[in-house]
């Protein structure tokens, strides 16, 4: 059944007149009646009766009455969620993380996320170096924040900012009690690393930093996750060169200090999947940027 001769329906219905109905819905009395009785001829019977006050309905038009308003209001409900969806206001979103970012991102971005976008459900998935892909290629979630970015052909990418490199050592070390750090001083040293980039493994942040000067740093132990990267330097294993929102989740004995002379970072990045058209993460992307712009 057509929506609009519905509404025509109810217009008459309520004011009891095809001419004050015509008036309500802005248009011409003859077009009107015609819908009316296209809609009647639809049903197969009449809806309308002629009484001393005016329009009056049918058996048949109390029947359609006694749903008509319901049907239209639930189909205004559905254009309204449709347009709230395609707006990007509405809707599910699933967030991946790195942990790195996880205590100096997430506390900020998540009530910035409920304020900005009340009605979209949110969920959030912690994310490893060798899962982020994975996640993102299989739908798992719908957008990752990552740190370093990742390429591939799949997958869209938007740098929404940068963390600068810092050395994280024991306490006891004797480069903690140094303001900043020489690199050069790092020759030699043991490193515990995270993951290269499946896809361009010589040309991490990290790796660059460190061919640049011409600094060896044996790999002692490579692990998916900051927090593990931290628990190994604390035990004494080597030394971790770490983004500096790294600091917010290290423990006790642990202390960062910046490189010398040197302004090294790594990148803070959106990704999500080439063939999404979800506006859901283009405001999402509005919101990080706002976040990280603070950090």
């Amino acid at each position: 059944m057509d929506l609009r001769r519905l509404r025509y329906f109810v217009a008459v219905a309520e004011e009891r007149s095809v001419g004050k109905a015509a008036e309500r819905l802005r248009m011409a009395q003859p077009p009107l009646s015609v819908q009316i009785r296209k809609l009647e001829a639809e049903l197969g019977t009449a809806l309308f009766r002629r009484g001393t006050r005016g329009m009056d309905l049918t058996e048949a038009g109390l029947a359609l009455m006694s749903r008509a308003s319901e049907a239209l209001a639930l189909a205004e409900e559905g254009i309204e969620a449709a347009r709230a969806i395609a707006s990007g206001q509405r809707g599910r979103l699933s967030v991946g993380y790195m942990f790195v970012l996880a205590s100096a991102v997430l506390p900020r971005l998540v009530p910035e996320l409920r304020r900005s976008l009340p009605g979209v459900d949110l969920d959030f998935v912690e994310l490893s170096a060798s899962t982020r892909e994975t996640l993102l290629l299989d739908r798992a979630v719908s957008v990752a924040l990552c740190m370093p970015a990742i390429h591939h052909r799949e997958i869209q990418v938007a740098q929404i900012g940068t963390q600068p490199l810092m050395l994280a050592m024991p306490s006891r070390s004797p480069l903690a009690r140094l303001a900043a750090v020489p690199v050069e001083r790092l020759h030699g040293r043991p490193l515990v690393a995270l993951p290269r980039p499946q896809d361009e493994p010589t040309s991490s942040a990290v790796a660059a930093l460190l061919r640049r000067h011409q600094v060896v740093m044996p790999v002692v132990s490579r692990v998916e996750t900051v927090h593990s990267a931290l628990s190994l330097v604390l035990a004494g294993e080597g030394l971790a060169i770490l983004p500096a929102c790294a600091k917010l989740g290290a423990p006790p004995g642990i202390v960062f200090r910046p490189f010398l002379e040197i302004a090294d970072a790594i990148e803070i990045a959106a990704c999500w999947r080439r063939d999404s058209s979800s506006p859901l993460i283009r405001n999402f992307v509005k919101s990080a940027e706002k976040v990280v712009a603070r950090l």
